[in-house]
């Protein structure tokens, strides 16, 4: 089931995004491909599926909510196109191909990323069958996850620590706000849009910041196990970066472990739900055998 909903909802949102963002349609054309460049480079649509998902087990319909989606698949991009520049993770490849910044140089890469953050308000702000209060509350959700107190705020504190010894209470900050953050407003949103009660929101919520802390120790782990053709960039920049991990600050063993107890919290979390959230119940325990 897994498999198939997730192939359904991806290219839902694919349609979708290339309907929001046509090609040339732009003062400077080489900007929307730059940004659809990296939009359209094969990535698993993970955060928008959520939505969906969490829309659908509080007994509303996900593809009701796209341009949230799509928004939240824009920020997450434009995420990808920055991180790899020469002055962040200095990464040559991306989902298989050359980074945004080896075909349109810099200073456009810059430019793609800031126009997909952008536009991503804009297109949210466009969401219809939900309340307009509701929709603005949720877009407020996620500028602030992606933002200083959420994504920024955590890669600032990775670009910070690399070549230096951290404790374990810096590195969990810094994943919950660099990788968790929109994990966590992605699921919300779902619920918020699809008029959940507050105590569905709340385990929602906490099922959320389970799933984000498997997501990025299994994302650790494939950094010293995956294999570049699958992962689509090269294993062991963690290393070459010196960059805190779940692997480096314990053991692979012990990370191993940790992801196992993180999906088993995430599932107690779910407990309550019926079998309108077998697809988050799938999606969460997935990440203990993913290679990619």
């Amino acid at each position: 089931m897994l498999k198939a909903y997730c192939k359904e909802k991806a290219a839902l949102i694919d349609q979708t995004l290339a309907e929001l963002m046509p090609a040339g349609a732009a003062i400077a054309p080489v900007v929307i491909e730059a940004m659809r460049y990296s939009l359209f480079a094969g990535g698993k649509r993970l955060r928008p599926v959520l939505l969906m998902a969490a829309a659908d087990a509080v007994g509303g319909r996900g593809d009701r909510y796209l341009n949230v989606a799509c928004g939240i698949e824009m920020i997450h991009t434009y995420s990808l196109i920055h991180d790899d520049l020469p002055a962040m993770d200095n990464d040559d490849y991306r989902r298989g191909k050359p980074t945004n910044h080896k075909v349109y140089g810099e200073g456009l890469a810059i430019l793609a990323g800031d126009a997909l953050l952008t536009a991503a308000f804009e297109i949210m702000l466009r969401q219809e069958n939900a309340p307009p209060e509701t929709v603005i509350r949720v877009v407020h959700e996620i500028g602030f996850a992606a933002g200083p107190h959420g994504m920024v705020g955590g890669q600032a504190i990775d670009l910070a620590s690399e070549g230096k010894t951290i404790n374990i209470d810096t590195i969990a900050l810094m994943h919950q706000a660099k990788t968790g953050a929109l994990f966590k407003a992605a699921i919300r949103a779902g619920a918020m849009l699809a008029n959940a009660t507050a105590g569905q929101v709340a385990a929602l919520t906490k099922y959320a910041e389970h799933f984000g802390l498997a997501f990025q120790i299994t994302d650790d782990i494939l950094d010293v196990v995956g294999s570049q053709d699958k992962i689509g960039k090269p294993v062991g920049s963690d290393v070459r970066n010196q960059k805190a991990t779940y692997v480096s600050i314990y053991s692979l063993e012990t990370a191993r472990q940790m992801a196992e107890q993180a999906v088993g919290q995430a599932m107690e979390a779910l407990r309550e739900f019926g079998e309108e959230a077998r697809v988050l119940r799938e999606m969460v325990t997935y990440l203990i055998t993913r290679d990619s």
